[in-house]
């Protein structure tokens, strides 16, 4: 696994601690999102879809850290947007470090190097590079040719000068097994602490809604991805969600296991759906009706996914808090999958993604690098004015 021992120690107590008070609904990540604003226009996001006035819009660093003590998860994640463009990362970040919360600070890299400056190498802070796959993959992932060299020369800086760097992929209908396998071997011959890869979620504002893994196809592409690889990535994920994306482990969502903070409050009911919002913490977790959410409540909107934001907590309670789970995940740990191997087909077919014959992973990648659209931002550092918008 590619989670320090210290960072794995402190969710053990934590979980075992509000296992023993009998705490039955308890955060394990903190999603704080400061800004909505991006840099890039992702094909498979929706975030920068909010009006202008919106997106120029910051939680303070007050607001920030007001809501890590609220939460009070050992982790804190920053998505966004895009974190680096808000002007005081270094002090949310400084702020967090401080309360010895992990941080995970998601960026797609592109101002990473430039501004390794505002921070300060820590045990307690990774950058999260999202990295969509090989080149050609990612560059159209977010529709920008060039990103993902940038993002692999902000990878290296960051390690050269002690950062702790991890990769976060989303995967699509349109990954191939093969691809992917050779991509992880890079990232981690770059020297990255882990790996985390989950499947993407149908958000409803973004622009590319064809290519969302369904659960089947989800489950087929990850056994053909972790199957007979005799490969040893470093992942940053618990052993039994791994498992679950397989098939081959039964997990419920735990909606509130990685609540989201952001500037309209705390969002209902997870990080994927926008279904209203609470003042406080507190007021999330009564005012919420859990049942009406996860794959076992019949809601439609949950059928198909297996985001680690919403399984990814109940792994790790499951793993420390039941002797089968810690069983299963100890032995995962140390010996790894031994299962039969699942061979990955040299081209795509329709077992894994729905087509009825073989073609080449150019063809079926559908990528015309040249028609790719940037993002008419003129500086990523300067105010932020959207394309086709004035002030």
């Amino acid at each position: 696994m590619g989670v320090p021992v210290s960072q794995m120690w402190s969710v053990v107590r934590y979980v075992v601690g509000k296992k023993l008070r009998g705490v039955k609904r308890y955060p394990m990540v903190l999603m704080l999102e400061p800004l909505f604003r991006c840099n890039l226009a992702c094909s498979g996001c929706g975030k920068i879809q909010y009006p202008v006035e919106t997106l120029r819009k910051n939680l303070s660093v007050e607001q920030c850290l007001s809501a890590v003590d609220e939460c009070g998860a050992p982790i804190v994640a920053i998505p966004g947007g895009e974190p680096l463009l808000h002007p005081q990362i270094g002090e949310i970040v400084a702020g967090i470090v401080a309360r010895k919360k992990f941080v995970y600070l998601c960026t797609n890299a592109l101002l990473l190097e430039k501004h390794l400056g505002r921070f300060t190498p820590s045990k307690y802070l990774s950058f999260s590079v999202h990295m969509d796959g090989p080149r050609e993959e990612h560059d159209h992932a977010v529709c920008r040719e060039g990103t993902y060299d940038i993002a692999v020369q902000g990878i290296k800086a960051a390690l050269a000068k002690g950062f702790r760097v991890t990769t976060n992929t989303t995967l699509f209908d349109n990954a191939h097994p093969d691809r992917m396998k050779a991509f992880f071997d890079d990232m981690m011959n770059l020297g990255v602490e882990g790996l985390m890869v989950s499947p993407g979620y149908q958000y409803e504002k973004a622009p590319d809604q064809e290519h969302f893994l369904q659960k089947e196809r989800t489950e087929t592409l990850f056994r053909q991805l972790f199957s007979g690889s005799g490969r040893r990535w470093r992942l940053n994920l618990s052993p039994l969600f791994l498992q679950f994306l397989q098939g081959k482990w039964d997990l419920e969502c735990t909606p509130w296991g990685m609540p989201t903070y952001n500037l309209f409050g705390w969002q209902k009911p997870c990080y994927l759906l926008q279904e209203g919002y609470a003042q406080s913490f507190q007021e999330l977790l009564d005012t919420t009706v859990w049942e009406d959410y996860g794959r076992k409540s019949g809601n439609p909107k949950c059928q198909d996914c297996m985001m680690h934001c919403g399984y990814e907590p109940t792994a790790v309670a499951q793993g420390f808090g039941s002797l089968r789970g810690f069983l299963a995940m100890a032995k995962l740990s140390l010996f790894g999958d031994r299962g039969r191997p699942e061979p990955a087909p040299e081209h795509y077919t329709s077992d894994a993604f729905g087509r009825s014959s073989a073609a080449p992973v150019g063809e079926l990648l559908a990528i015309d690098i040249s028609k790719l659209k940037p993002v008419a931002v003129r500086d990523p550092d300067a105010d932020y004015e959207p394309a086709g918008t004035s002030s």
